[in-house]
């Protein structure tokens, strides 16, 4: 397999160490002494908290605005039907096969392979610092979370997810809700009790055919699910209590937090959020890390999945190489095309970025 003049070789090795070292979530402490140990052998002084890893560029000047350049490098388990061992790096032809090849490691090794160009160009508009994080795959504290408190003020953030190459500028959030319906145990052969299973049902009617008002020309509209029920402990008692959850994915016009309360209204039953931390995101059409984009001819799209964009307070554009509807299937890969087409767009893209900023 030849390597591409225009990917560095030590990237592409650090990629395959970081398939063939397993790094589920919380889990990433191995991973993250490989890219540690990769930023310091290129003459840089990475930081680390955790199993988080960040460099900074070594021509910062206050003066210039600061770019985020960010992925993540822990990965799910194998799911089920891989050919292929998934820890162990496989080349046929043009295309790597491993776990975590294509989510996030193909994204985080060409962030690098950038990051490391630029930091030879001293005249650079912006500031540059990477971070390769943990805990993305289950929105983890460990993760990004944790980290961005120690960082000097970032002004945007470049996220490597795989997208081929198109810039996500819009992504849903994500609520999960604990419904409950509460009723009156009863004797099933009489007429007693209050049916919790039937409340329960009327307000997932209710919540079926629920739309809110504003649908994103990027994200479409407000997405409820209810995805799990349980009720009833035996057949001839009626059930005095019925639990539900609902998977709520959010667009850009709406607060988790806004959203709970429009559906509770609505609804009999008593709704409870696990969280509000992921909530949508949107970077403006305007922001000059868009702008630099379209320059360069990216299109432009509004992403269904979540990434650690929901996380950071700051604007943030989602791009990278591979493509989404390879992450967490058996036998994943990423091309080195990929690698080397999305090393070059993201050097242009931050050059174009320091520009405009």
């Amino acid at each position: 397999m030849a390597i591409a003049e225009s990917f560095p070789a030590p990237c592409l090795q650090l990629l395959e160490q970081l398939i063939a070292t397993p790094s589920f979530s919380r889990e990433e402490g191995h991973t993250a002494n490989l890219i540690e140990a990769f930023f310091k052998k290129q003459g840089l002084s990475p930081q680390r908290l955790g199993h988080n890893i960040w460099v900074q560029s070594p021509h910062y000047r206050s003066r210039r605005p600061t770019l985020l350049l960010n992925s993540h490098h822990d990965t799910v388990k194998p799911a089920a039907g891989w050919v292929r061992n998934p820890f162990t790096p496989q080349w046929e032809g043009d295309k790597l096969y491993g776990l975590g090849s294509n989510d996030a490691g193909g994204p985080l090794v060409a962030l690098i392979a950038a990051f490391l160009a630029l930091t030879h160009e001293p005249d650079l508009d912006c500031n540059l610092l990477l971070a390769a994080t943990a805990e993305e795959e289950i929105s983890g504290q460990g993760g990004i979370a944790a980290l961005l408190p120690l960082l000097d003020p970032i002004d945007c953030g470049i996220v490597g997810e795989p997208t081929q190459m198109a810039m996500a500028v819009a992504e849903r959030g994500l609520m999960v809700v604990d419904g409950e319906a509460q009723g009156q145990a009863g004797h099933a052969a009489r007429e007693e009790g209050v049916n919790a299973l039937y409340i329960a049902l009327d307000d997932i009617n209710q919540l079926r055919n629920y739309q809110f008002p504003l649908v994103s020309p990027l994200l479409g509209p407000v997405k409820i699910s209810v995805t799990q029920i349980d009720a009833g402990s035996q057949h001839n008692v009626v059930p005095d209590r019925c639990r539900f959850v609902i998977d709520i994915r959010v667009n850009e016009h709406y607060r988790n937090e806004e959203v709970l309360a429009a559906l509770q209204a609505v609804v009999q039953s008593t709704l409870k959020a696990r969280s509000f931390r992921l909530q949508s995101s949107r970077i403006d059409l305007s922001h000059p890390l868009i702008q630099a984009g379209q320059a360069l001819g990216i299109s432009a799209f509004g992403s269904p999945t979540l990434s650690d964009q929901a996380l950071m307070p700051f604007p943030t554009l989602k791009i990278g190489p591979g493509d989404s509807a390879r992450s967490h299937t058996a036998d994943e890969f990423i091309c080195l095309s990929e690698l080397s087409s999305a090393t070059q767009t993201y050097i242009a893209l931050i050059k174009k970025y320091g520009e405009l900023a």
